[in-house]
């Protein structure tokens, strides 16, 4: 049964809510701000909202239900201790317009946060104003920009961006100004050096990169490649949508890298999906600095407090000071695991993505290698060749399952993609049951091809048009006119 809209819900005059009384002074709204007539809203007793939002939540999938493998974007297990700490009221009930002398253990952890994630990244110092990875990117790119044109560099407007990197890396440079030129890939899966070569000139502003990159690859040559492209003047900006390989191993700044940024909503164990919440800080190494976002946050002689002044700053890029209740999550999570926690999570990760990986080589492509870090992509190129299943089809059938499918058709270097990301959050039995699942799917493919190309049948909602939905998507409710007869 289809779960009306809260607004199909509504009946007139019922309420679920008591305002209190108004503890302000009244004042007279100007007319052409005034309500002609009342919203549009939703008119429901407590219960009833109670009972849908309660419907919702039981028919959507996260990864406290099942194995989530969704590759490049780390759905690893949220502690339940990081809400507790998120939902103290000392955290929800101060606001972002308080003297920062009555908010000190908010900044502290601010603060303390700021150095965790130095310390992870190897970095100088960085910002917590960015709302999500995108975000991040611009405001790195952004800092890079303001970098090159304060040692009189205007002239460097190209980004270059691997033709397997995320799709924001491009939009993010564009944004900027920059234009982008790509770099390819080798038979290793790996940046093609002398591609790379070809393109180092005095236009380049910076390479955008993540390492392990977006085929689960370690760029083995990455410190080659930072000396070539700062030889050539440019910057290295680091991706950190794949850093959950690396933790506590590795640092960007040891690669070579002079920005960062971090998706602390993957990383970090935020919950995430479904467009937020999210956070995306950037760290930066000493050079860049003082290109910033503003206000930086300071402690001086044991009192924290928020720091305007910098002429070269690239000024605030959020309002407020980011989305801090993910900061609070993202803290209590580094606390809680410590430096040896974090190197563990990381090594258990790349240990269940090689366990995964042996188990379904056999039945799907493997383009590129025999090991990965934290994830690998297969390709059911061949699967579709013989039986006229795809990589959608086979997603579809995962979902009759009750697992959510991995990555699909990305990266697009890779035919009928599928990428696996298992994370360090399941154990090798949940694994093996995943693997079984594909096997039995794969079985099917080969016997019964009209099961998946009717799949999804348990869910919910059926397989939908999804060019249709891409292309015509319905964003807002528009109430039906009815008449009484």
């Amino acid at each position: 049964m289809i779960e009306p809209l809260v607004f199909e819900l509504s009946r007139c005059a019922r309420r679920g809510y008591d305002y209190p009384s108004c503890d302000v002074p009244q004042v007279d709204v100007p007319v052409a701000l005034k309500r002609m007539k009342a919203a549009a809203l939703p008119e429901l007793s407590e219960l009833d909202v109670v009972r849908h939002f309660s419907r919702l939540s039981n028919r959507t999938f996260g990864v406290d239900y099942g194995v989530y493998p969704l590759g490049s974007c780390t759905m690893k297990y949220n502690p339940k201790i990081n809400e507790k700490t998120a939902s103290l009221e000392a955290f929800t009930h101060i606001h972002p317009l308080q003297d920062s002398d009555t908010v000190q253990g908010a900044l502290k952890l601010m603060y303390r946060l700021l150095e965790a994630l130095s310390t992870v990244t190897g970095m100088s110092w960085g910002s917590l104003q960015p709302s999500a990875g995108a975000h991040g990117e611009y405001t790195g790119l952004k800092i890079i920009k303001a970098y090159h044109l304060a040692n009189n560099q205007g002239h460097r407007n190209r980004v270059i961006v691997p033709v397997s990197a995320h799709g924001t890396n491009p939009a993010s440079a564009a944004l900027n100004g920059f234009e982008i030129v790509e770099v390819a890939t080798d038979e290793r899966g790996l940046i093609d050096l002398t591609s790379l070569d070809a393109l180092l000139d005095d236009r380049i502003a910076a390479i955008m990169l993540t390492n392990p990159n977006t085929l689960g690859l370690f760029e083995r040559d990455i410190v080659l490649i930072a000396n070539k492209v700062h030889q050539a003047g440019g910057l290295l900006y680091y991706d950190g949508a794949n850093l959950n390989a690396i933790m506590g191993m590795a640092r960007p700044k040891d690669m070579g890298f002079d920005v960062v940024h971090l998706n602390l909503h993957k990383t970090f164990s935020t919950p995430h999906g479904g467009g937020g919440p999210g956070a995306g800080p950037v760290l930066v190494s000493k050079p860049l600095v003082p290109y910033l976002p503003k206000p930086d946050i300071v402690c001086v002689d044991g009192t924290y407090r928020f720091d305007w002044d910098s002429s070269l700053s690239i000024g605030k890029v959020a309002g407020f000071w980011g989305n801090f209740l993910v900061l609070v999550r993202a803290y209590t999570y580094i606390v809680r695991m410590g430096l040896h926690g974090l190197r563990e999570a990381s090594r258990h990760a790349v240990l269940n993505a090689n366990y995964l990986l042996a188990k379904l080589e056999d039945l799907l492509d493997h383009p590129y290698g025999n090991f990965c870090m934290h994830e690998f992509v297969l390709s059911a190129q061949s699967l579709k060749d013989e039986t006229g299943v795809s990589a959608l089809d086979i997603a579809k059938g995962l979902l009759d399952c009750n697992y959510h499918p991995p990555t699909i058709y990305f990266p697009l270097i890779v035919h009928e993609a599928m990428m696996f990301e298992p994370t360090e959050s399941e154990s090798m039995e949940n694994l093996d049951i995943l693997a079984d699942t594909l096997r039995m799917l794969i079985q099917t493919a080969r016997t019964d091809v009209a099961v998946l190309k009717r799949a999804p049948e348990h869910t919910v909602i059926g397989r939908v048009d999804e060019v249709l939905a891409a292309k015509s998507p319905v964003l807002r409710y528009v109430r039906k006119e009815t008449t009484e007869g």
